[in-house]
């Protein structure tokens, strides 16, 4: 029996740990030939095995999406191996938290170019690709998924910026939704709440105590989790699209 994904290929950004290697995993274990990017190649060496042991064929990119050369470069090599591009999961991301007022706007810096301009390069480079395997057999359909976050929907005191890019990943999916929703490329926003990933570790060593002391949540959800909610959101017919999925543990309150 086929699988859902078969004869179809996604490209995962952020795929070296954390929800990203959690999704392509789960997409090439629902039959999707899977390009891996991140900056860290041994990790993602390693997720490559996996995803050869679940039957799929994989292609590894070292890649820093906040080069827009690279980006672009991480799409074409995915196209040239491949020659298709069915599935864009746009999941790099990174949150540095802290009060705006004596930030240190280098940090902001790194989450503009990472969570919103990188994702932006990595779209608009695959998009013609995107609506051309739309058009195409076997599922005449398309997918982008942008990761967000419970912080892209109401803005906290400490995370001003980090709450900024995840709006603007909101309005931009938006967007761009409505330009290309008639041509069959459904583009979707999964929003996690907290999850088990690295994704806190970045922070500085204050910040982290706060964290800490702030979310008190006994079962945070897993990378598996989300991995899960983005596999049921490509995996839909043709003619269904979930525009929009929440997702937090049952003990956070916000």
């Amino acid at each position: 029996m086929a699988k859902p994904l078969q004869g179809t290929v996604a490209l995962v950004t952020g795929a070296s740990s954390g929800i990203g290697e959690a999704t392509a995993l789960a997409l090439a274990e629902q039959g999707a030939d899977v390009a891996i990017a991140a900056r860290r190649v041994d990790r993602l060496e390693a997720l490559a095995e996996r995803i050869r042991r679940a039957g799929a064929e994989v292609l590894v990119l070292e890649t820093d999406v906040t080069k827009e050369d690279e980006a672009r470069a991480m799409v074409q090599k995915t196209v040239a191996r491949f020659a298709r591009l069915d599935t864009l999961v746009n999941n790099a991301g990174l949150m540095l938290l802290g009060p705006i007022s004596d930030a240190d706007v280098t940090e902001w810096l790194r989450m503009l170019h990472l969570n919103v301009e990188g994702l932006m390069f990595g779209t608009h480079a695959a998009l013609p690709h995107l609506l051309d395997a739309a058009q195409q057999e076997p599922r005449r359909v398309a997918d982008i998924v942008n990761i967000s976050s419970v912080a892209g929907r109401v803005a906290r005191s400490g995370a001003g910026v980090y709450n900024a890019t995840k709006f603007a990943v909101g309005a931009f999916s938006e967007s761009l939704r409505q330009e290309v929703t008639k041509r069959h490329v459904r583009v979707s926003l999964v929003e996690p709440g907290m999850v088990a990933t690295e994704l806190g570790s970045h922070n500085r060593p204050e910040i982290l105590v706060q964290l800490r002391a702030g979310l008190p949540i006994d079962e945070p959800l897993q990378a598996t989790d989300i991995a899960d909610a983005i596999v049921y959101v490509i995996t839909r017919p043709r003619y269904v699209t979930i525009n929009e999925v929440l997702i937090r543990p049952t003990q956070q309150e916000r």
